[in-house]
Formats: structure tokens, C-alpha cells, sequence
């Protein structure tokens, strides 16, 4: 009798499992199905309001390339060095502008990364008790970084004039923004058992933080900010063409006097730039985070 009653019982689990994984794949096309609709249809709104049309785009590519060609004078072979010098013939004061374009992206990124670190703690969830501290936290990370860094540069010229001044506290306050929100994702997605042992010491929550959550979130948040100061360095290129000084104003002055030789000079420098940055921020984050860490 027992053993008719448990392969009863195997019986109707067995059939449990089977109608539950059968519902499942049910539900799981029904979602593909309607994600693929939307997404087509998001595709086609997309074409159409925006005008895009591959027939014109293909018949630009000439144009494009016509207008590149312009960015580059003629350069001799016989006569290079002296072609070179004539191309970059104000390149003192374009490498001037690059160093405070540097020190701008600089200081908004060291004073960014600070102040959104600080409060990518209050904006994972799993850090903080009180609900209300994560919401106002994650509303003013959202504010700072959704409103972007040219209309903030346009807001402190107003407010403090031309210059780097307004330069640093546009990317400075963006900054805080993005760091605070990709730090506050890092946090989230640590081990809870370092914390829960410092709580088991008696350690307190800056205890916790110092402790527990830093030593597994210091890669990551290393990465973040060498990135982020590749960003800020075009950032810090771009609100210079609303005055707030740096070489992007240099940029802007020759676009607008269709100066094309010197927007292929100046643009050459910043790429150039941001390669160097490139390469040296990767080989010093391999040198941090140590490069066994990064074969693993």
C-alpha cells in the first residue's frame, strides 16, 4: 500500500514538472514573441522619424570624404618638415589650451569621483536601511548626469563667465552623476558574507564599508574612473565651444572661420591625446589590479 501511495506520489510530481516547464516555455515565447514586436516596431518608428535613409547616406559617403581631404593640407615629400610646421603653425598656444583641456578633465574627474563615490554608497540598495536615503540618493545622481555636461557648462558661463571655471563644474557635476551610478551597480553586486562577518565583530557601517564592500569594489572603481577620465577629456573638448575655454574653443573658432587645416591640426592633436590616455591608463590599471587577475 505504501509503495502504490510514494509511486502515486512520484507519479504526480513527475506531472507537476511537466505542466510547470510546459507553462514555462509557454510564457517564455509569449514574451519573445511580444519583445520582437516591439523591438520591430520601435525599429520602424525609429527609420521613420528620424528620416533615415541608406540611399543618402551611401550618397554622402563622397562628400564625407571630400570634406576629410580638406582637413589635411598639401603635404610634400620634398618639403615635409617645413608643410608640417606651416600646418601646426600656432601650436604653442593649441598645446596650451590642450594642458588646461587636461587639468580641466582632470580635476572634474578626481572631484567627481570622489564626491560619487562617497555617494554610490548611499545608492545601493543593499548598503542602506532607510528607503528613503537610496531613492533621494539615486533622484540626484539622476538629475546630475541626465542633464548634459554643455547645457551645464552654458549655465555656469552664465553664472561665473567664461573660462575653465565653468569648464570643471559642468563635467564636475556629470561626473558625479555617472560615477555615482556605475559605482552604486558595483556595490550592489558584492558577496554579502564579508559584511555580515564585520557585523559579526561588532564593526559599525563605516566599518563595513571600509572593510567589506572597498576591498571587493577597488578594480572596478579604478577601471571606472580611467575610463572615465577619457570621456571627460572630450567632454572637456566639447564645452570649450560654448566659452568654456580649453582648445575646444580653439576647435570652435576655426569652424566657424572655416579655417579646415587648422580643424584637422587641432582635431589630430585631441585624438592623438586621447590615445596616449588610452594606453597609459590600461597599462596602469594592469599594473593595479595586477595582471594575473586579468588571465584568471
Amino acid at each position: 500500500m505504501s509503495i502504490q501511495a510514494t509511486t502515486q506520489g512520484s507519479d504526480d510530481a513527475v506531472r507537476n514538472f511537466e505542466s510547470a516547464y510546459v507553462a514555462y516555455q509557454r510564457n517564455k515565447r509569449t514574451f519573445n514573441i511580444i519583445f520582437l514586436v516591439v523591438f520591430a516596431l520601435c525599429f520602424v518608428l525609429s527609420v521613420v522619424s528620424t528620416e533615415f535613409d541608406i540611399v543618402t547616406l551611401i550618397g554622402g559617403f563622397p562628400r564625407t570624404r571630400d570634406f576629410l581631404f580638406r582637413l589635411i593640407p598639401p603635404i610634400t615629400y620634398d618639403e615635409f618638415a617645413l608643410d608640417v610646421l606651416d600646418w601646426y603653425w600656432n601650436i604653442g598656444v593649441w598645446m596650451e589650451n590642450l594642458l588646461n583641456t587636461l587639468l580641466m578633465a582632470f580635476l572634474a574627474t578626481l572631484l567627481g569621483t570622489l564626491v560619487g563615490g562617497g555617494l554610490s554608497f548611499f545608492a545601493a540598495r543593499n548598503l542602506v536601511k532607510h528607503y528613503a536615503t537610496y531613492w533621494i540618493t539615486r533622484r540626484i545622481l539622476e538629475i546630475a548626469r541626465t542633464v548634459p555636461d554643455v547645457v551645464w557648462a552654458l549655465i555656469f558661463v552664465i553664472t561665473f563667465g567664461v573660462g575653465p571655471m565653468a569648464g570643471v563644474l559642468a563635467i564636475l557635476i556629470h561626473t558625479i552623476g555617472a560615477q555615482g551610478k556605475l559605482f552604486a551597480e558595483v556595490n550592489e553586486n558584492i558577496s554579502q558574507h564579508p559584511i555580515e562577518g564585520v557585523r559579526a565583530t561588532g564593526g559599525n557601517w563605516v566599518q563595513e564599508i571600509r572593510y567589506a564592500v572597498l576591498p571587493q569594489v577597488m578594480p572596478n572603481f579604478v577601471s571606472y574612473t580611467f575610463w572615465r577620465i577619457e570621456l571627460n577629456v572630450r567632454s572637456a573638448t566639447i564645452v570649450g565651444f560654448v566659452g568654456a575655454g580649453g582648445i575646444g574653443h580653439d576647435l570652435f573658432i576655426a569652424i566657424q572661420l572655416l579655417e579646415f587645416p587648422d580643424v584637422g591640426a587641432i582635431l589630430l592633436i585631441v585624438v592623438s591625446t586621447i590615445m596616449l590616455i588610452d594606453i597609459a591608463s590600461e597599462k596602469l590599471r594592469h599594473y593595479l589590479v595586477g595582471k594575473e587577475a586579468l588571465k584568471r
